[in-house]
C-alpha cells in the first residue's frame, strides 16, 4: 500500500473554527477511514494566526507565515493509506471541509528507506 497525504486548504480564516457539529462530522469522518485500518496518523492542524508561521527563503530572509502570499491556507493534515491516488481521492470526497467552501490536495508520500 502507498501512503497519502491529505491537505485540507480554506480559502477564508473565519472559517477557521469549526462548529461542535463541523467537529463531529469531522471526527466521524476520520472514524470511518481509521475503521478501515487506513489512518496512518491522524494529522494535526496547523494555526494560521499572525505570529504562528515563519517562511525562511534563499539568503537566510524570514518572512511571517505564506499568509500575504497565498489566497488559501493550509488548516492541516492527514495521513492516509491506500492501494492509488485514486482510492485516497475517494476517501477525500467524504470529508465535510467541502461544505465551508475548502478543499484538500492529495499528495503520494515518497517513503526512501
Amino acid at each position: 500500500m502507498k501512503e497519502f497525504a491529505l491537505i485540507f486548504r480554506l480559502k477564508d480564516i473565519s472559517d477557521f473554527k469549526p462548529s461542535p457539529e463541523q467537529i463531529q462530522e469531522r471526527l466521524n469522518w476520520l472514524g470511518s477511514i481509521a475503521a478501515q485500518n487506513k489512518l496512518v496518523d491522524k494529522g494535526n492542524t496547523l494555526l494560521p494566526a499572525p505570529g504562528t508561521a515563519k517562511t525562511v527563503r534563499p539568503d537566510n530572509i524570514v518572512t511571517d507565515g505564506p499568509y500575504t502570499e497565498i489566497k488559501e491556507f493550509i488548516s492541516g493534515y492527514i495521513i492516509v493509506q491506500a492501494e492509488s491516488i485514486d482510492e485516497a481521492v475517494e476517501m477525500a470526497k467524504g470529508n465535510p471541509i467541502f461544505k465551508i467552501g475548502g478543499n484538500i490536495e492529495i499528495r503520494e508520500i515518497l517513503k526512501i528507506n
